[in-house]
């Protein structure tokens, strides 16, 4: 998607009531994200994980927020594992190794914050 086209979908949701659920769909076997708001301060996207998927370790230079809409994930943070349910967050802290595995299939919303 181009970065116009990646807008135009953004600002669709501008002023307009709707649910987080809805706007993101599993798909088996895969991830599927989408990102609802990119700023120089930091994003919002949302994610499809299905069951058995995951993202692999990785570090940020920044924190970010984890919510969990739907299912659960196993969160991984410096090797320290994380059982985060429907309804829960969890903050990965900047520069530590992290992870995320599908434990069930998961809905989950990111927060990264770049300031």
């Amino acid at each position: 998607m181009s970065g116009i086209d990646k807008q135009a979908h953004q600002d669709e949701l501008i002023g307009r009531a709707t649910g987080l659920m809805d706007l993101v769909s599993y798909q088996e076997g895969s991830i599927v994200s989408r990102t609802i708001m990119e700023k120089k301060a930091g994003t919002l996207t949302l994610f499809a994980v299905a069951e058995g998927q995951g993202l692999s370790e990785h570090t940020a230079p920044f924190d970010a927020l984890v919510y969990i809409l739907d299912g659960e994930a196993e969160v991984l943070i410096s090797g320290q594992p994380h059982l985060v349910k429907q309804g829960q967050m969890i903050i990965m802290p900047a520069n530590q190794p992290h992870a995320l595995k599908a434990m069930k299939q998961f809905k989950m919303m990111l927060v990264m914050i770049r300031a």
